[in-house]
């Protein structure tokens, strides 16, 4: 893997695309208090779709970021949780975050501006 943060197989490259996608970020913060049901994660996070919380759980999964859990319930039982590989990101998430809380106001008056 080469260090050129402009090549596809960058690792800096590898960490936006994980937070590039606002449902990634979104998902592994509302996890951060511990493991959620899909019903349970959708009333938390608000207008996401079934089928998009499905997709970007399994973005999640597939990254090592989250886990799967199954239990043999009738009617089965699936949470998902973060894995210690997921936590690694609730600290740059928060960072994001405080920046955002900060400067929100002075992003949203540029594209005010910009937009007439």
């Amino acid at each position: 893997m080469t260090t050129n943060p402009y090549l596809a197989d960058c690792r800096a490259r590898l960490a936006f695309d994980l937070l590039s996608n606002t449902w990634n970020a979104v998902l592994i913060w509302v996890l951060r208090d511990g493991p959620g049901r899909p019903g349970e994660l959708r009333e938390r996070i608000g207008g996401i779709s079934p089928k998009v919380l499905t997709e970007t759980l399994r973005r999640l999964e597939f990254n090592g970021l989250v886990e799967r859990h199954v239990f043999a319930e009738a009617p089965p039982r699936v949470e998902y949780e973060l894995t210690a590989l997921g936590r690694t990101l609730l600290g740059p998430i928060d960072a994001f975050g405080a920046w955002a809380f900060e400067h929100g106001d002075e992003v949203m008056a540029a594209q005010d501006r910009n937009s007439r």
